[in-house]
């Protein structure tokens, strides 16, 4: 992260006591401060229903940092700078206090008229309070305007469009920042880096090389207390709609004529435009939905997904999916994309696995040597780097081959220097740099290819549940790569220090 003082700001962060702001937004400011990166002419109104003075608030987010981010000195200072603000986002009176302390915030900074709103709440007060903002002067400022919304952006394609007409309605394109915080992650930024950067790869990016990529996002946490929330959306709509349509986008996109918002942008909507479109009647041939049951998780025993709270016991809600996207372009026709998420996996993990075609005839095969395909992996999460799979021989006097790992770990070269996704997007965000944020085009275009699949499943009832906690998925999803004669790569076992 380039170390650049941001500019003046008053930030108006809606949902302040919220589980979001706790545990990402709070750290991820505050370690911005300590770097010296946020400029002291920033002020935060923590704006929530429930009534807390400013000292109170001021705790909070002292309590926040101390809990889940690393505070140093600089805490008592950092601190200074939140005022709260009790706030009922469908009354007059609340905008007009709000806006009365937001001015005067405005003056004491010096903001210049900079303004940040963060929508950290509830999806369905987004549309309110952009047009409320509007109506009550709040974006009638010489400085910026920004407004930042978190997902999910809309249910499906329709709600998507008509939240979008409401927003667009108090600000332009250019100031709205959807956040996907996949976008946020170090490795994930990388990939362009790794594409567009090294000749050993770029030349051979497509399917004439490539027999298949496969992205994988695990997690061995249940639903938690987010059974209202998952009930609605699963695991579709929760994970691929967004992350994983972005993630493929950026695997798949073309060299940008530069490096700059728009034209990076503009490639990836080309990818998300070519997507091979999935009628309702095919869904179960590209797609797998799968829920978890009863089982272990880090050695005890958890309950499935129909046994948590605020989930309906008869349940058609998938927890878990894998899916199969083509790409109708030239660079990629022919070579399948697979994608799975789920929640209640074997292990927590984001892993891109590349695997690169066989050689067209095997020489050591005489010798008793067979050789692995050449794999690329890009490490995401837990830990950070990327991972190139070579066969070489045997040292003696055969010929025999042996497989060989070259790797590259974020945590033994930057380590703790490494910064956390909400941190470099808040960053941008700061500096207006939208890059790694979400345009439109590309949420209507990743709904678009999304809804056939939602509609297909809403119709039917799922043998559900399908597979144990602790699991990488349903045998269904494993079946899914058969027929195409590839199998998942075993996680477990492409880690960066195995």
């Amino acid at each position: 992260m380039i170390q650049t003082n941001t500019p003046a700001t008053l930030v108006l962060l809606f949902g302040a006591t919220g589980d979001l702001a706790k545990r990402k937004l709070y750290p991820s400011l505050y370690n911005l401060y300590e770097k010296g990166i946020l400029s002291e002419q920033f002020a935060v109104i923590g704006i929530a229903r429930r009534r807390l003075t400013h000292e109170q608030y001021r705790n909070w987010v002292k309590d926040s940092v101390e809990t889940f981010g690393m505070p140093q000195e600089k805490i008592g200072k950092f601190i200074r700078h939140f005022y709260f603000q009790s706030h009922d986002v469908t009354d007059e009176n609340s905008y007009r206090e709000l806006k009365g302390l937001a001015d005067e915030l405005d003056e004491k900074y010096a903001a210049n008229g900079n303004r940040i709103f963060y929508l950290a709440m509830s999806p369905e007060f987004f549309g309110t309070v952009a047009e409320s903002l509007k109506e009550y002067g709040f974006t009638d400022t010489k400085g910026f305007k920004r407004l930042v919304i978190e997902k999910p952006f809309g249910w499906d394609l329709s709600s998507a469009v008509e939240l979008n007409e409401r927003i667009r309605s108090a600000f332009s394109e250019k100031e709205i920042y959807r956040i996907d915080h996949y976008l946020g992650k170090e490795m994930v930024q990388n990939i362009e880096v790794i594409r567009f950067a090294n000749a050993i790869f770029e030349p051979l990016w497509n399917n004439r090389y490539i027999s298949n990529i496969q992205i994988t996002s695990g997690e061995t946490l249940g639903v938690e207390e987010r059974g209202r929330y998952y009930e609605k959306n699963g695991a579709l709509r929760d994970m691929v709609q967004n992350h994983m349509l972005q993630i493929v986008s950026l695997l798949a996109m073309e060299p940008p004529i530069r490096l700059t918002t728009d034209e990076i942008r503009s490639e990836k909507v080309k990818v998300l435009r070519a997507l091979h479109p999935i009628e309702k009647k095919d869904v179960h041939k590209y797609f797998v939905r799968g829920q978890y049951g009863r089982g272990i998780i880090g050695g005890k025993e958890v309950p499935a997904y129909r046994e948590e709270p605020m989930v309906d016991p008869n349940s058609n809600t998938e927890t878990f999916v894998a899916g199969k996207l083509m790409i109708d372009n030239f660079r990629w026709a022919g070579v399948p994309f697979y994608i799975r998420t789920g929640k209640r996996m074997q292990a927590k993990t984001l892993k891109i696995v590349v695997q690169f075609k066989d050689i067209p005839m095997n020489l050591y095969y005489r010798n008793g040597s067979s050789l692995n395909p050449n794999l690329l992996v890009i490490h995401i999460q837990p830990e950070e780097g990327i991972t190139l799979h070579l066969n070489v021989k045997k040292s003696g006097r055969t010929m025999e081959t042996t497989p060989v790992k070259l790797n590259f770990s974020n945590k033994n070269v930057d380590g703790i220097n490494t910064p956390e996704a909400y941190e470099k997007l808040l960053y941008d965000i700061l500096r207006g740099d939208a890059t790694n944020f979400t345009h439109w085009d590309e949420v209507a275009y990743s709904w678009n290819f999304v809804d056939p699949i939602s509609e297909a499943w809403a119709e039917e009832k799922a043998d559900f549940p399908n597979y144990a906690a602790g699991t990488f998925g349903p045998k269904a999803a494993d079946e899914l790569l058969q027929r195409d004669g590839f199998f998942w790569w075993p996680i477990t076992n492409l880690n960066i220090d195995d």
